[in-house]
């Protein structure tokens, strides 16, 4: 897993909603000083569907018109990041695989993109859009909630990364570029466990077979001891401020819980589903705390 993202893909569709990722993306592209590259998609599919029976004759000139209009607003958007490298690209296809395959050919771009809201002339979900990419893309991607009340850029901040592990080198995976981000953010890492008692400690009767007690303690601080190794190799490896929590309770719910409605806290995790476009239908935690969750999420594809 690359440790150094090189540019920061923005996906917008036009709407105040899909822009609320902006801050978030002006802060990153600050402090990590790289490139940023604002994409729009046009599907076609979809400009027919939504045109008059005779303006689909004319779908070519619809489509050079949504062009043109598409390229002057991301042009219009541009000069807020007036301190970096900034490019504007049209794609033309079906948004969430236009945006997989794009972002494919840089596997260290993070993708940057809000969880909802609608275009204009194609009128596809930006949420829907949004899972797509979460369960397809082998890049990291970076998920802002779109709020009713939009954040501005003097509002956002990133003082704490929560990284979710569940004991597996799979979610341990994050761990190197986490450190490297936190360290060029100056922020504090919080490492994080949920755990919860195996079902196969219910004896035949559906109570417990041991001291649930003794079990819930002992599996605590097997808990503690493996955040405080962790912990201890992180600050090895540079990072200032590192601290631990565990909770008890299913994996998706307590990472909800414990991060809270706190915008200036960004969860960074792994994901373990497939890649490929064709691969929608996987569900994971990841995709669980994004759906829920009103921290922005950076996700990380595990690695094969």
């Amino acid at each position: 897993m690359d440790t150094v993202p090189t540019k920061i893909l923005v996906t917008l569709d036009g709407s105040p909603a899909a822009e609320a990722v902006l801050p978030y993306v002006l802060l990153l592209a600050a402090r990590l000083r790289i490139p940023i590259e604002l994409i729009s998609i046009i599907d076609l599919t979809e400009l027919a569907r939504s045109a008059a029976a005779y303006e689909s004759l004319f779908l070519d000139q619809l489509a050079e018109d949504e062009t043109r209009r598409r390229r002057e607003y991301l042009e219009k958007i541009a000069p807020s990041f007036a301190n970096g490298q900034i490019d504007c690209r049209i794609l033309k296809g079906n948004p969430a695989s236009s945006i997989v395959e794009y972002a494919a050919q840089n596997p260290a771009a993070i993708i940057a993109m809000a969880t909802h809201g609608r275009s204009g002339l194609n009128r596809w979900l930006l949420g829907s859009v949004a899972e797509k990419v979460l369960r397809s893309t082998s890049n990291p991607l970076l998920l802002i909630r779109s709020m009713p009340t939009a954040v501005t850029e003097q509002q956002v901040s990133i003082q704490s990364i929560m990284v979710p592990l569940d004991g597996s080198a799979l979610a341990e995976s994050v761990l190197p570029p986490v450190s490297e981000l936190a360290k060029k953010l100056d922020a504090e890492m919080v490492l994080f466990r949920a755990y919860n008692i195996p079902p196969g400690f219910y004896d035949a009767g559906g109570g417990f077979a041991i001291d649930l007690d003794r079990l819930l303690a002992q599996t605590e601080a097997d808990v503690l001891n493996y955040l405080e190794e962790k912990k201890a190799a992180l600050k090895k490896a540079g990072v200032s401020s590192v601290t631990i929590a565990s909770r008890q309770g299913y994996d998706a719910d307590e990472i909800i819980n414990y991060a809270g409605n706190r915008p200036d806290r960004l969860i960074a995790m792994c994901s373990h589903g497939r890649s490929g476009v064709r691969r929608w239908a996987v569900g994971s935690v990841a995709e669980t705390v994004v759906r829920h969750c009103s921290s922005p999420v950076l996700v990380f594809r595990a690695p094969h």
